[in-house]
Formats: C-alpha cells, structure tokens, sequence
C-alpha cells in the first residue's frame, strides 16, 4: 500500500519591488576627467606665456616660466602638485551638483512630515486609493517606499489566506525591500567628498615641503640679498599649495555634513512611513 506524505500549504506573497537598474560610471569618469582639467588649466591658462615675464620657449608638459605678473600666475609656480588639487576641486564640484541633483529629487515634491500625515489621515478613514494618490504627488524616496507599502497594504485587506500577523509582516517586508533599493542611491558618491576631504590637505602639504625644498635648495646654491627674495618668493608660491588643498577640504567637509544631515532626515521619513502603515493595518483590519 502506497504511503502518502502530508503536504503543507504556505501562502506566498509577490513583491511589487523592482531592483532599479542605474549605472555609476561617473564615479570614475568623473575623477579622471577632473585632474585631466585640472592640468590643462595649470599648464594652458594659469601657465600661459603671457602671464610672465621670463617664459620658457620651450614648452613641454612643465614649462619653467619665471616672472609671474600676478598672484594668479605665481600659483603656476606652485608645482606639479597645483594641477591634482585644482582637479580635486572640480571632482568635489562635480559630485556637489550630482549629490545636490539626487537628494533634491530624492526628497519629493512637499514636506515630508505634512506627506505622512496625509496618509495617515486617509489610512484611519480606509481610502488607501486616496494614500497612494498622495505617493503619487509627493514622489521621491519616502513616496516611493509609501506607495510599495500602500500597494501591498491594499493587497492583505482583501487577503483570506493569512492572519493579521502574517500581513503585518508582508506589508514590513514589502517596505524594508522598497527602503533597500533606495537608501544606496542617496549615499552613493559620498566617498569621494569624504576622501577628498581628507587627501586634499595632505596634498596641499606634500606640495608645500616640495616648494619649500626647493626653495632651499636655491638658497644653498647662490647668496646674498637676491637669494633672500627667491627664498620669500619661493615660501609664498609653496604655499599656494596649503590653501588650495585646505580651501577643498573645507568644502568637501561642510557639503558633505549638509548631504548626510538631508540622508538622515529622508530615512527618518522611510522609518516613519513603515511604522505608519504597519500600526494602521494591525489597528484597523484585525
């Protein structure tokens, strides 16, 4: 006689989560392209024959212009380490606008505190058609997340094969899978800032004691009150190099700690949207 094996039964439930498919090339296009302009600038306007009065014919990647007429040229004089901060500062612009553009778009449309309590208003009246058309209009991370709760939440309402606990937990689910999808994307590219906001000054140094090592070794090798004025001239364009490397890490810094400030206060708006709908849901459908 044939024995049968018990068969247990679970019911499943889909997600309306889809992975989002974004591409990160600008993380390291981006960099390249910045110390690449950081150099043309440095060798091709800082470092043009005008802008001296002693210019070295000979060209080539380092021309040993003397003479700068201004404070602009003397930053030419700075070294081979003045074109890589010149290129931090542009990356730390260019990832400035591309966090700004992001979070601005990430955050949505109105007040995320005025958003939720809408929802919750429509929720305790069970219009959740009404919830979702409130994502809709807010848009942004917190909507986004909202609306894949609301669609799952709208879903356990008409729902017999599990008990209140089960559907709490699939609509928990459905918006902690919503929250993973978006929280990479608002901290993606952060790295460069705080990066940057650390190797930049120790560029500015390593450029410095390059300055003031050759400045120097130019005072070893002549004498006199003409040396004096090469050492001074040579101290002031090494430090060219401090302020350029300090100048970029104190924006870096300052953007960064606005970005994260704006990060924690949209994953404040996920958390509290999660908590919303599973709280609604347990209270209203037992």
């Amino acid at each position: 006689m044939a024995e049968t094996k018990p068969t247990a039964t679970a019911a499943k439930t889909s997600t309306s989560v889809q992975p989002k498919k974004s591409g990160n090339s600008i993380s390291w296009v981006a960099p390249l392209l910045c110390i690449l302009s950081g150099y043309l600038i440095w060798r091709f306007i800082i470092g043009s024959s005008d802008n001296f009065t002693h210019p070295d014919p000979s060209g080539g990647f380092w021309p040993s212009h003397e003479g700068a007429k201004g404070s602009f040229a003397r930053m030419y004089q700075g070294g081979i380490i003045v074109p890589v901060l010149i290129g931090c500062f542009l990356t730390v612009l260019t990832f400035v606008i591309e966090r700004f553009l992001t979070i601005s778009k990430a955050t949505g449309t109105g007040n995320i505190a005025e958003f939720i309590r809408k929802v919750q208003y429509n929720l305790a009246n069970k219009n959740v058609d009404a919830a979702i058309s409130e994502c809709d209009k807010q848009k942004g991370s917190v909507g986004n997340v909202m609306k894949a709760g609301l669609r799952k939440y709208k879903e356990m309402i008409s729902s017999t094969e599990l008990d209140t606990d089960q559907k709490v937990l699939a609509i928990q689910k459905e918006v902690e899978e919503a929250t993973a999808l978006e929280l990479p994307m608002l901290e993606k590219n952060l790295v460069f800032l705080s990066t940057i906001a650390s190797v930049a000054t120790l560029l500015g140094l390593l450029g410095t004691v390059m300055g003031m090592i050759r400045s120097f070794s130019a005072l070893g090798d002549s004498g006199g009150g003409e040396a004096a004025q090469k050492l001074s001239q040579g101290i002031s364009e090494a430090l060219y190099n401090t302020a350029l490397g300090i100048g970029t890490s104190a924006i870096s810094i300052i953007m960064y700690n606005i970005f994260t400030t704006k990060i924690d206060g949209i994953t404040y708006g996920i958390d509290e949207s999660g908590f919303t709908l599973t709280q609604s849901f347990a209270s209203l459908y037992k």
